[in-house]
């Protein structure tokens, strides 16, 4: 930096650098370089060593800018993007990030009317017992219609749907349509009292202090025996609270829950924290089942993950199942269940039954 530059402080812990006389955007990456090496460097605060790291976003600037203000704004979605991508680096602003945020914007924008108008639907995918071949339980899946753009993927909304705070709402509600559903189909002998359902928890809605509370009250309004509702929670939620989360599933045990650990083998927890939870079924990632026939000698992973499951009392359920061979894989491994496209995509509640009143077997 020079005597001609600009520091300043724009708010909290963020700060604005102005650079000028500056050739080309190297300087700035340059610069900004040297910022993130001088601010790695470990310095004393009492009696500890404090280490520091920053995210910086550049812009370049441009002669089209009408305001001053945009191109602090430009700056700080570069510097946003910086943050997304790992922290401790730096971004270079280009206009399409600028078309993305205006997007995310609106997404945020779109979501919390959906949530107010209820234009989300459930869609159901059967799991297979490999024993029988028949249809043993339904997995409850959100959909948005939105009312311009059609169906828009949960991989699209549900992360969005996280940061703004509306997954929670978002979880219950698919919780007490599931269970309304599945009640609805009972009574009317549509299907077997035996078919369970399960449905996906986000990691934030375990911060929740009324979550057993809420569940506890969907159950006794649907009158469904708890035993056909089944809670699914990835690998990865259960090292985000250690504690909290592990008493939470505890107090779904006590209430007849079987809890199912998702996209099992994808997260980074021990095998001696399964342990520790009271989980009766493990889920294999379709990513697993996918690289079978891809290592015919010995199925990859697959067989270890089924014999983890067995010799801590679980069954083992393998999803992204797509073929034949997958399928006959898994029953010569001992499988107990099975999902996928092989079987079915997710489909409407209409359809569902349409699929359950011809009761298939594989």
């Amino acid at each position: 930096m020079t005597p001609f530059d600009t520091l300043s402080r724009l708010g909290g812990d963020e700060f604005g650098i102005l650079l000028e006389n500056i050739t080309d955007i190297n300087s700035a990456t340059s610069i900004a370089q040297e910022l993130l090496q001088k601010l790695s460097v470990a310095f004393k605060l009492s009696r500890y060593e404090v280490f520091m790291t920053a995210s910086i976003g550049i812009n370049w600037g441009s002669i089209d800018y009408e305001k001053p203000e945009y191109l602090l704004r430009d700056a700080d979605t570069a510097m946003h993007r910086a943050k997304s991508l790992g922290k401790a680096r730096y971004h270079v602003f280009d206009p399409g990030m600028y078309k993305e945020a205006i997007q995310l914007l609106q997404l945020e924008n779109d979501l919390r009317k959906a949530v107010e108008r209820q234009e989300f639907l459930v869609y159901y995918q059967p799991i297979i017992s490999l024993s029988t071949g028949k249809i043993i339980s339904l997995e409850a899946l959100v959909r948005w219609q939105h009312p311009t753009r059609g169906l828009v993927s949960p991989i699209e909304f549900i992360p969005v749907s996280e940061e703004i705070g509306l997954i929670n709402e978002i979880n219950l509600w698919v919780l007490q349509e599931a269970c309304e559903t599945i009640t609805n189909w009972s009574h009317k002998k549509l299907v077997e009292e035996s078919l369970s359902i399960s449905v996906n928890f986000s990691a934030k809605l375990f911060y929740q202090t009324d979550l057993i509370t809420n569940v506890n009250r969907i159950i006794n309004q649907n009158n469904i025996n708890s035993c056909n509702l089944k809670i699914e929670i990835t690998e990865s939620v259960i090292m985000e609270n250690y504690r909290d989360i592990r008493n939470v599933l505890s107090h779904f045990q006590n209430l007849n829950i079987p809890l199912i650990m998702d996209d099992f083998g994808t997260g980074y927890s021990s095998l001696s924290y399964l342990h520790s939870f009271p989980f009766n079924a493990l889920k294999i990632d379709k990513s697993f089942v996918r690289r079978m026939q891809d290592n015919q000698e010995n199925m990859g992973l697959v067989p270890a993950m089924i014999s983890i499951a067995h010799s801590m009392g679980m069954t083992a359920i393998a999803e992204g199942v797509e073929t034949p061979e997958q399928l006959a894989q898994l029953r010569c491994l001992n499988c107990d269940y099975a999902q996928g496209y092989l079987f079915s995509h997710p489909l409407s509640k209409e359809l569902m039954i349409d699929l359950l009143s011809t009761s298939p077997q594989w």
